[in-house]
């Protein structure tokens, strides 16, 4: 049985990889902004889901972290899996702040924690959920997608890092197409549910894998997007 704590549970594929690993047996620990909704989970699974309420961008997460480590009684994976980002054809401040502290020190205060944590341990796994929109900057949301650069790039140094260490030590890039949660926007290409989402991403970790594209055909464009010439995606990117 594993203790795993989900940042980022109360939606989408947060939420599903909380259902399948509860269901699977083991101890999860459910963060979110909303509680009535992490209550939801505890109904589901009253002896396999733990809970903290707070928001990734505000202060004391760790504090909130500690807590729910001490509640699960350990600590074996983090999965930091909170994240925005709106497009907009306007440059808009208030959408880059918001995006950058959620995507970028949200993120890095929750992965320093557990890196931390896994380090003293001498084992564990951490696992992101960033997006295909890491690989190129996007007009419409040029925040975003440099945040979830910045979140793979850094899961590409620590996944070196901890093979240096000699322990088992596991990182885990997920980045995703699209899904069928509220950032998906109406769209319908290759959209995917967020069940079968989570399904992928739940063995891409089993497999240990450092990066894994969701769903797997996404890989093709994720290919695409690296080996497209600047001057081309420049006018349709």
């Amino acid at each position: 049985m594993q203790k795993i704590i989900i940042i980022g549970a109360t939606s989408g594929i947060g939420r599903e990889l909380s259902r399948l690993y509860a269901g699977a047996g083991h101890l999860v620990g459910a963060t979110g902004r909303r509680q009535e909704l992490l209550y939801s989970l505890v109904l589901e699974y009253p002896n396999h889901v733990e809970t903290e309420c707070f928001d990734a961008t505000e202060k004391g997460m760790t504090a909130h972290l500690e807590s729910l480590v001490e509640k699960l009684g350990g600590m074996d994976m983090l999965i930091y899996n909170a994240g925005w980002g709106e497009p907009a054809e306007t440059l808009d401040w208030n959408i880059d702040k918001a995006t950058v502290d959620i995507n970028v020190n949200g993120f890095l205060e929750a992965i320093h924690f557990g890196w931390r944590y896994f380090l003293a341990q001498g084992h564990g796994h951490l696992v992101t959920t960033s997006s295909i929109a890491s690989i190129r900057g996007n007009r419409v949301s040029p925040a975003y997608s440099a945040s979830k650069s910045f979140q793979s790039v850094y899961f590409e140094g620590l996944h070196i890092k901890a093979r240096k260490l000699g322990i088992p030590l596991y990182t885990t890039d997920v980045q995703p197409g699209f899904v069928d949660t509220n950032m998906a926007k109406g769209i319908r290409f290759w959209v995917a549910p967020a069940d079968k989402a989570a399904r992928q991403i739940k063995k891409a970790i089993e497999k240990k894998r450092w990066r894994v594209y969701i769903t797997h055909r996404w890989w093709l464009i994720a290919k695409l997007f690296k080996w497209i010439p600047s001057w081309l995606y420049h006018r349709i990117g």
